[in-house]
């Protein structure tokens, strides 16, 4: 019977619990008709596994495994030809169902069901298999690895729809700061804006993120912690455009206050996550500079699939900060304790196995 890792249930508040992982047994996948089965090579982290062992997040679950990216090969498919074609193709997992391609949101009646440690969606990519419909893979990227092509699924649909979709800036020439470079979904921003022609802008509390982002293609950066941090970004602009076009973030907190020093008229902040706080407040002067604040989550499955042809057009490929081997929770706690003390730069990776190379055609 293959294995996967849950969270275990203890006493505790939300926000005050921690749950324990756990390994767990998953039923042999039997695929129907239309359905394939992965054998998982590697899954990644993202912050809504930290916030559901935390029970920060609704719907939690403690039989899911946890973990919405994922990568691996199709070892098993459903008798239909949709289904058949995939079988031992290496491929990445659509994060999520019930979003077709409406850009305003999702279709199905249930949300946005998202891989992972809920009861919403019955997947989780911290396994040694999963099964799911055919129609939610794309081809993982022939340059990237196993482990690179696990880290691109939330974070990089998650950055498509922030950047392309709501910043209303995703033009050659246009300058956006990316706010708390380090995270996987930052970092994402960072490369899509920069081989789409933007000149880009990151702010960060460490100077060594700052750094490493300006080799990754940023034009210059910032320390939010130091005082008037804003006239220095405002410096770095190209002359004859010495504003920000767009604010892609993903902490919320005081980003509309500070924002609105360096935004344009009618400038955009595209806000794809509160980590500072669940609530953000809007004040006058944004409203005096016509500045929009647009929610961005996740994103449809068109923009899944127009995220990996820019990725393949591009050549891009996501930062990796850190890889641990096989379902061992003491080594993929490790990996959580980063994400707690926010020390990554990139994505945090399981490889789950290697096994499954030997099943490439």
């Amino acid at each position: 019977m293959p294995t996967a890792i849950s969270i275990k249930q203890v006493p505790g508040k939300p926000g005050e619990v921690y749950y324990p992982l756990e390994k767990i047994v998953i039923p042999t996948p039997q695929p129907s008709e239309n359905q394939v089965v992965v054998t998982i090579t590697a899954a990644a982290l993202n912050h809504r596994d930290l916030f559901i062992r935390q029970h920060l997040y609704p719907g939690i679950s403690f039989s899911v495994p946890l973990l919405a990216d994922g990568a691996g090969i199709v070892t098993a498919t459903g008798s239909a030809p949709s289904a058949k074609k995939w079988l031992y193709k290496r491929v990445i997992l659509n994060p999520g169902v019930g979003w077709d391609s409406d850009p305003e949101g999702p279709e199905s009646p249930k949300g946005y069901q998202i891989m992972g440690g809920t009861k919403n969606n019955p997947t989780g990519t911290l396994a040694e298999v999963v099964v799911l419909d055919a129609s939610e893979l794309e081809e993982q990227p022939r340059h990237l690895s196993d482990i690179e092509a696990a880290a691109l699924p939330l974070t990089g649909l998650t950055a498509w729809r922030a950047f392309f979709t709501k910043s209303g800036n995703a033009k050659p020439g246009r300058n956006i700061l990316v706010t708390g470079i380090g995270g996987g979904v930052a970092l994402m921003v960072l490369l899509f804006a920069a081989a789409q022609g933007c000149n880009v802008y990151v702010s960060s509390g460490s100077e060594e993120k700052i750094r490493k982002a300006k080799e990754l293609g940023a034009a210059g950066g910032v320390n939010y912690k130091e005082d008037g941090w804003e006239k220095k970004l405002i410096a770095m602009l190209p002359e004859g455009r010495k504003w920000v076009d767009a604010i892609v973030d993903g902490a919320g907190g005081d980003v509309v206050y500070k924002g609105m020093k360096l935004l344009k008229h009618g400038g955009v902040i595209s806000i794809y996550g509160m980590t500072t706080s669940p609530k953000m407040p809007f004040v006058m002067g944004a409203v005096l500079k016509n500045i929009e604040v647009r929610g961005s989550t996740m994103g449809s499955r068109k923009e899944f699939s127009d995220m990996v042809e820019f990725v393949n057009k591009k050549n891009l490929k996501p930062i990796i900060s850190r890889v641990v081997r096989g379902l061992d929770i003491e080594a993929i706690d490790g990996l959580f304790d980063d994400m707690k003390k926010g020390s990554q730069f990139g994505k945090l990776v399981v490889e789950v196995s290697k096994e499954a190379e030997s099943s490439k055609l």
